[in-house]
């Protein structure tokens, strides 16, 4: 081996010594550098014709551990899903307030319950019935005010997945241009671990606002796919996602097209900060806003349904019924059993009664009926001791001079409601609104839209992604029947994906069928039944956006609140002798029926994460409290175990791709005797050189 050939295999000792030094350098100043992963100079022997001549360094490279990586990104996803998931359901969690305290909401149920437990004992006190209403109200406020602030969440959730979608551009984008300084710095067989390490920290922060597919490129850098696969970044550009919703349907993440050039493909988001968000302002508190609806409104429903047994004393000049939605003949039909209407004077005293029998179709007197001329027999069996009208979907009754109303409820009934509660001709609690959506409809019915109006759903899978938008014509066919067949078309409705049913009370409900198991959304309702009625939508209750206002729309009747005294405590008795008052002064039996209100057993609609249930409203009232703080432990236990799997995770990648001191201070100590015996093997060769020279 010639001198020269020695000085060359030492030079190349000293600069590989050199270069691996500088690198532990690095490795040890960023020790405690967030995000930072050691690297290591690969160093390779250097052969020439056969022969070795020394050392090179082929580049510098991160120790890394790509499916450490891919496990931390994946477990990362998990737990800030469940994070957010989690921190939203407290703060809605806590608008309920304290279980244990004064102004739990779920209390003022039993509070309105036991305040006309003590207007039974003293109907009289004008201060307790005022008490109890006020009780009433302030159930209906509260509800209402619940109600408004889980949709100001939703506002805010719904701003957060906007700010966090425009994040992930940001990111896609550094991220894509990135890969163009890694790869030239890899063709220059530079150190690219600077950029590398930016882009691993930008690469973890986009998997905590969504789950993504990350695959390491032979050029240097990274691609980054959806989960079905569509490339996000990392072939020279930089994909724009967008985020798709309205307030009537569920939210989706989209690619749009390049150069405006197609249409946005919308891509799966099954992790992330931003798969919890969607989750919480499509599902979770649209769900908790549809269920405080549904308690509401069966409480309101429950505690109407006694006030319309009872009367006042002295007896109501005009009974003034709801909006129920109908026309007369359709909600005069179902009807099942008896009902008095009673003419009575200042004194109680019954003047004229009117006796309906739905099951024979006949009054007495009166004789026959049918739905179609019910009003008018109605009127003509009255007499002119009163009058019955109905307009705009509400029935009318109105008594002649100073006399009075009273109905006696009997057995009659229709959707689980007797004739005087099913107009609401008594209501205690008032809504400008449908509230329950038990329409009383049979398929036999007509329902009553106009052919040709036309109503828009839009068919998602559950996680938001959009099947496909279809729009369904009124058909021609009057009958509910023929409007479940077109709303159940495999080809112009959405047969394809569910089914459209109405139940025993005349409720319509859609079920998605497997296996895309399809969810619902109303993005537009141009039908109404009759003229200005309402649309199909707003009368069955379809979609979110229907379902989840309903907690504000009631309040106690302003008649009552005006003046206490018009509260309906008294039960009428048309068993008493001829000339004899049925309406009794200091009759309180209303009141009891109103305390025990909450002890009747109703049926409850599907809503938030109780399905359809038959038990009381106190019950109901214990099972959503329930439900709201199973659903706030749930997703804090689901993120303390995502979080356990994600720490666990990073402590494994860090044990790998973490420095060491301990390992480095070796590596150095390495290094240097390296370098000193490569500059010492130069030394003797320079003395070499030396004697040679002086020999010559």
């Amino acid at each position: 081996m010639s001198l020269t050939t020695i000085l060359k295999t030492a030079s190349s000792g000293m600069l590989a010594s050199q270069i691996s030094l500088r690198t532990v350098s690095d490795n040890i100043a960023n020790v405690n550098t967030p995000g930072y992963v050691r690297k290591m100079a690969d160093q390779n022997s250097l052969v020439v014709g056969g022969m070795g001549m020394g050392v090179e360094i082929s580049g510098v490279k991160r120790i890394t551990d790509q499916y450490l990586q891919m496990a931390t990104l994946t477990a990362s996803s998990d737990a800030n899903r469940w994070d957010v998931v989690s921190q939203y359901l407290d703060n809605a969690q806590s608008l309920f307030g304290d279980p244990s305290g004064d102004n739990f909401f779920f209390s003022k149920l039993d509070e309105v319950f036991n305040a006309f437990s003590q207007v039974s004992d003293d109907p009289s006190s004008s201060l307790l019935r005022s008490q109890a209403l006020s009780k009433v109200q302030d159930l209906l406020s509260e509800g209402g005010r619940i109600g408004g602030q889980i949709n100001d969440l939703g506002k805010t959730v719904d701003a957060q997945v906007k700010a966090d979608v425009d994040r992930t551009n940001d990111l896609l984008d550094t991220i894509n241009r990135l890969n163009a300084d890694i790869s030239r710095a890899k063709l220059a067989n530079a150190d690219s671990s600077g950029s590398e390490n930016i882009q691993s920290q930008l690469v973890d922060e986009l998997a905590t606002l969504m789950n993504v597919q990350v695959a390491q490129k032979q050029t240097g850098g990274v691609t980054i796919r959806s989960v079905e696969g569509l490339m996000l970044a990392g072939d020279g550009r930089a994909a724009k996602l967008s985020y798709n919703r309205t307030d009537a349907t569920a939210g989706y993440i989209a690619v749009e097209p390049t150069n405006g050039i197609g249409f946005a493909q919308p891509i799966q988001v099954t992790g992330g900060r931003i798969r919890g968000l969607l989750d919480l302002r499509d599902d979770v508190l649209p769900g908790i806003q549809d269920q405080l609806g549904e308690f509401i409104s069966r409480a309101s429903e429950q505690i109407n349904a006694a006030h319309n047994k009872s009367t006042t004393i002295p007896p109501p000049k005009v009974l003034q019924g709801r909006d129920t939605g109908l026309d007369l003949p359709t909600a005069v039909a179902g009807f099942s059993g008896q009902t008095r209407i009673a003419v009575l004077n200042q004194a109680g005293v019954a003047q004229s009664t009117v006796a309906i029998d739905f099951n024979a179709m006949t009054m007495t007197p009166g004789g026959a009926f049918t739905p179609a001329n019910f009003l008018t027999n109605l009127n003509a069996a009255l007499g002119g001791a009163a009058t019955a009208t109905f307009v705009n979907g509400a029935l009318k009754l109105e008594a002649a001079g100073t006399n009075g109303l009273a109905i006696d409820e009997g057995t009659s009934q229709k959707a689980g409601k007797a004739f005087s509660h099913f107009f609401g001709l008594n209501d205690m609690i008032r809504t400008g609104a449908t509230s329950t959506y038990d329409t009383g409809l049979r398929t036999t019915d007509p329902h009553g839209f106009t052919a040709g109006d036309t109503i828009s759903f839009r068919l998602a899978h559950p996680d938001g992604k959009p099947i496909r938008d279809i729009n369904v014509a009124v058909p021609a066919g009057a009958t509910m029947a023929d409007l479940l067949t077109s709303l159940n078309d495999p080809t112009t409705g959405a047969g394809l994906y569910g089914t459209f049913s109405l139940d025993s009370k005349g409720a319509m409900t859609f079920a998605g069928s497997a296996p895309n198991n399809a969810t619902l959304s109303v993005t537009q309702d141009l039908t109404e039944r009759g003229v200005g009625g309402r649309s199909i939508s707003q009368l069955f209750g379809l979609g979110a956006l229907e379902r989840s206002t309903r907690a504000s729309r009631f309040k106690v009747d302003q008649a009552l609140t005006s003046n206490p005294m018009k509260l309906s405590l008294a039960t009428l008795d048309l068993s008493v002798a001829a000339g004899r008052p049925a309406i009794a002064a200091g009759d309180g039996r209303g009141a009891r029926l109103i305390a025990a209100a909450g002890d009747v057993v109703a049926n409850f609609s599907a809503a938030g994460e109780l399905g359809a249930v038959s038990m009381t409203v106190s019950r109901y009232a214990s099972e959503f409290g329930g439900s709201i703080g199973r659903q706030a432990q749930g997703a804090d236990t689901r993120k303390q175990s995502a979080e356990s799997v994600s720490n666990e995770a990073i402590a494994r990648r860090d044990s790998v791709e973490g420095v060491n001191i301990d390992e480095e201070l070796v590596r150095l100590t390495t290094y240097q005797q390296a370098f000193n015996a490569s500059a010492r093997m130069i030394q003797a060769a320079k003395d070499m050189f030396d004697v040679l020279t002086n020999m010559i």
